[in-house]
């Protein structure tokens, strides 16, 4: 599970799957989750599962690590027909992902003491999530949960914890250097090392963004940047344009805003097609096109460019490109290996990361940062299931 599903019109759609999966088994039967630590976690959620483990890491590496934790728990508790007892405090604390990652503090301190929180007696699971700032649902907030079977230690990690990040909120911050769009660019352009990373924060699909904002790719050729290698930009109108003018053929295209035309506007360029990707599903084509100093690759759907291989297989060296451009914000471990330096600029899209200027939220509860003079006092809630 992610945690940060939305449905429109409905304000807990995991919690509304859970319960739909508990009337299907039985309340006898255990469910265990594996979580993204980006999830927000919900009385619904809780009172529903047994057990559940997060992700600790963010970019995350740990996502089979974290699916045997919870796919363990469950096993051990089958087999030793043990109950669990699933504890949760909730923290108002909302905070965009690249404010929060595991690899500078606070985001590093925090999560690296939970593998030793683990071995606690009666404790089977600790897990911490920062929560999803840009979904509008009252769920929305830092969380820890906590599975075992000894409560009362159980609850004093919770609140430790809880606790914990409450102190550090004013600590979460940018790890790398941030600016806007057009200063982003000069600097880009400027540099005397490279790759130079830039990243699109603002249209990040790994994130929540649509993918298919043209405005780095706009301002790329305004500036009049050379060398520049761009993954990706998600247009299938454009793609189907490459894909029958063929290799070699130079063609206009209109790039972007193919996902929602309301949020940004596309782009119209004359593009040569560079390479096809030889795939049968018309769903998953790729074309990288030059357009002037920019290679760009165009995807049919909705993805990352956040691995070397996204790029080499279109027969695209990333590590050759002046400017390397990927729709992300803190960079995945590849893309980071390569960034010389890694620049993030702080574009518009669906999520931006000028979280505290968003518009209004209805849903949103009283939360830091958007209310900054919040006072808070942990507790901790047990789960409907523990006590049946």
């Amino acid at each position: 599970m992610h945690g940060a599903m939305f449905v429109e019109g409905m304000q807990d759609a995991e919690a509304d799957w859970y319960e739909s999966a508990r009337k299907v088994v039985g309340a006898k039967c255990l469910m265990s989750a594996s979580y993204d630590l980006h999830g927000n976690i919900s009385k619904r959620i809780i009172d529903t599962l047994d057990m559940m483990s997060a992700f600790r890491t963010a970019p995350h590496i740990d996502r089979e690590e974290t699916m045997s934790r919870a796919c363990d728990m469950l096993v051990k508790c089958i087999q030793g027909n043990i109950r669990t007892t699933l504890m949760w405090a909730s923290i108002p604390v909302l905070m965009p992902g690249e404010r929060s990652s595991t690899e500078w503090n606070p985001g590093k301190r925090l999560w690296s003491q939970l593998p030793e929180m683990n071995k606690t007696a009666g404790v089977l699971d600790v897990s911490m999530l920062v929560g999803y700032v840009w979904a509008d649902e009252p769920r929305g907030a830092a969380s820890v949960v906590v599975t075992g079977t000894n409560p009362a230690s159980e609850e004093k990690i919770a609140k430790n914890l809880a606790q914990q990040y409450w102190d550090a909120r004013r600590e979460f911050d940018f790890g790398t250097e941030v600016c806007s769009l057009d200063a982003c660019i000069q600097k880009a352009m400027a540099s005397k090392t490279s790759p130079v990373v830039l990243a699109d924060s603002g249209d990040n699909p790994t994130g929540g963004g649509n993918g298919d904002q043209a405005t780095v790719l706009e301002a790329l050729l305004k500036a009049g940047a050379k060398g520049v290698v761009f993954g990706g930009i998600a247009d299938r109108p454009a793609v189907e344009a490459c894909y029958q003018a063929g290799v070699g053929k130079t063609i206009p295209l209109s790039i972007g805003a193919t996902l929602d035309p309301y949020a940004s506007k596309p782009v119209k360029v004359q593009a040569t097609v560079k390479s096809l990707l030889e795939i049968a599903d018309p769903a998953k084509r790729e074309a990288a096109v030059q357009i002037q100093g920019i290679t760009l690759i165009l995807s049919a759907y909705r993805r990352p460019y956040h691995e070397i291989v996204d790029f080499t297989k279109m027969g695209i060296d990333p590590k050759s490109a002046k400017i390397l451009v990927v729709k992300s914000g803190y960079l995945e471990p590849q893309i980071k290996a390569i960034a010389n330096p890694n620049l993030m600029a702080l574009t518009d899209g669906s999520i931006n990361q000028d979280i505290v200027h968003l518009p209004t939220n209805k849903y949103r509860k009283p939360t830091f940062p958007f209310v900054d003079d919040l006072t808070f006092t942990p507790t901790v809630y047990t789960s409907a299931r523990s006590h049946s």
